[in-house]
């Protein structure tokens, strides 16, 4: 997708050398992409000691 932004150039040189992407586009994905990543690990801390698990783990290495 096409878009036409505008962005402090001090925080997208400063993102640039934090990152090591050599383009702001590199720099913006991997900016896109760690915002997703972190709301889909938020939603997940909700759940942390609320699922019940039943395994039999002797079972799961017999398998493996």
């Amino acid at each position: 997708m096409r878009t036409t932004l505008e962005l402090p150039d001090l925080l997208v040189q400063e993102a640039m050398k934090a990152s090591n992407h050599k383009t702001k586009t590199a720099v913006i994905i991997s900016a896109l992409g760690d915002l997703v990543r972190k709301s889909r690990i938020q939603e997940l801390k909700r759940f942390k000691g609320r699922v019940n698990i039943a395994l039999d783990l002797n079972a799961v290495r017999k398998r493996a």
